[in-house]
């Protein structure tokens, strides 16, 4: 089957979350994504959570579908066997995807003097090079003030500058691999994860209200800004999500609940138009009021059963185990999925990528174990004879698959 990347070739020197997903994200698209760490692994070979035999769950999650080298990168012979495999002749080829300095035998500089065609795509902090990680980055986006319900700020777990910097990250490469196929030319592509965040706070509004309202959104809970929406408890002690975007949503959930007559006597006597976003927002307080009870008496299932078909939307909250043991979508009905066995952690779940595409999708691929390519990708791209690879590997330099 002919996946949308194959035939592309990109070697990743990463760490942690942003780079590796740029990567993966490329790989199960059907590119050759090699990833080079140093030997024992970068800093992330051991970040939690493991698994009982001490693997990192972490690590394996965001390398799937990838080939693993093993190279003494902090020695000479190490750095001139990483240059060759990212400047490796061929079409293809040429490709670099990295989120550490680039700096000595790992600039542009250096490397596009062996291959002019090179491209360079380079994740850091901030502009001006300097280090951020998620964390630094999103408690100055304002969003950690805006959740919750108080002046304390909220830090949530999903690292979202890092998952939009991937994204990113394999956007532009795709888009400097597609003007070297018109100019012939490499170029070094940079991004930074605080621009990252800037933009997506721009892009979201939240620039243009402070400079033209002077406003700053507030917490608000899990209330909705600007429409009608927050979580409701239910009779059997679960929580469950609704929201209204359009006049058809709001008048299902009057329809599904049997409280369209009385929910409509709300913008009367609130004098706001409840056939708009922003008047829905303002009357949310009344309309809860109303909700409340109504979700109060009936359990999660009897929800379901209310809310199906009816064109409201909503959803129920879960923990991970409730989305793994419960939810249809993330199990192997669902097509993204399927049962492999990942070294070092047994049978696990992994997903492919999400795309569908008319041709197929890559199936779902586990990680390498750390170093599990090494000579494989050195004979094969370098042509590197085994008893110089096995002279390397004896002296240290590179490394196969730990037993």
């Amino acid at each position: 089957m002919a996946y949308p990347l194959a035939g592309l070739r990109v070697v990743e020197v990463s760490a942690f979350i942003a780079a590796p997903l740029g990567g993966m994200t490329l790989a199960q698209l059907g590119a050759d994504v090699i990833r080079i760490d140093p030997i024992g692994g970068n800093i992330d070979i051991g970040r939690w959570p493991l698994a009982p035999s001490g693997t990192s769950l972490y690590w394996a999650s965001l390398n799937k579908a990838k080939r693993s080298v093993a190279l003494a990168l902090n020695t000479p012979q190490g750095q001139e066997l990483a240059r060759a495999l990212i400047c490796a002749p061929g079409v293809g080829g040429g490709n670099l995807l990295t989120n550490l300095p680039a700096s000595g035998w790992m600039s542009y500089a250096a490397l596009s003097a062996h291959r002019p065609d090179l491209i360079m795509m380079r994740l850091t902090g901030t502009p001006q090079g300097g280090s951020a990680i998620d964390y630094t980055v999103n408690c100055a986006s304002g969003f950690p003030l805006a959740t919750g319900t108080g002046d304390a700020p909220v830090n949530h777990v999903l690292p979202a500058w890092d998952i939009a910097a991937a994204l990113y990250l394999s956007t532009g490469f795709l888009a400097a691999e597609r003007a070297r196929r018109d100019s012939g030319q490499g170029q070094e592509v940079t991004l930074a994860l605080s621009d990252v965040m800037l933009a997506t706070v721009s892009n979201l509004g939240y620039v243009a209200d402070v400079q033209i309202n002077g406003a700053v959104r507030p917490p608000l809970g899990n209330d909705l800004y600007g429409a009608y929406g927050r979580d409701f408890a239910t009779a059997d002690g679960r929580r469950i999500m609704l929201a209204a975007i359009s006049n058809r949503q709001w008048r299902a959930i009057g329809t599904a609940t049997g409280l369209a007559e009385r929910l409509a006597m709300i913008g009367p006597m609130m004098q706001v138009d409840l056939n708009q976003e922003g008047g829905r927002f303002e009357a949310r307080h009344a309309i809860s009021a109303l909700l409340e009870p109504w979700f109060a008496r009936h359990t999660l299932a009897e929800i379901t059963t209310a809310f199906a078909g009816s064109g409201v939307l909503w959803g129920p909250y879960q923990d991970f185990r409730q989305l793994v043991q419960e939810d249809p979508q993330c199990s192997t009905a669902n097509p993204i999925f399927a049962q492999v066995e990942q070294p070092g952690v047994g049978t696990v779940m992994v997903n492919a990528q999400p795309l569908g595409f008319a041709t197929g999708r890559r199936p779902p691929a586990a990680a390498p174990r750390l170093g599990e390519h090494t000579e494989a990708v050195l004979t094969e791209l370098l042509g590197l004879p085994s008893a110089a690879y096995a002279k390397l590997h004896d002296a240290g330099v590179v490394a196969g698959p730990a037993q």
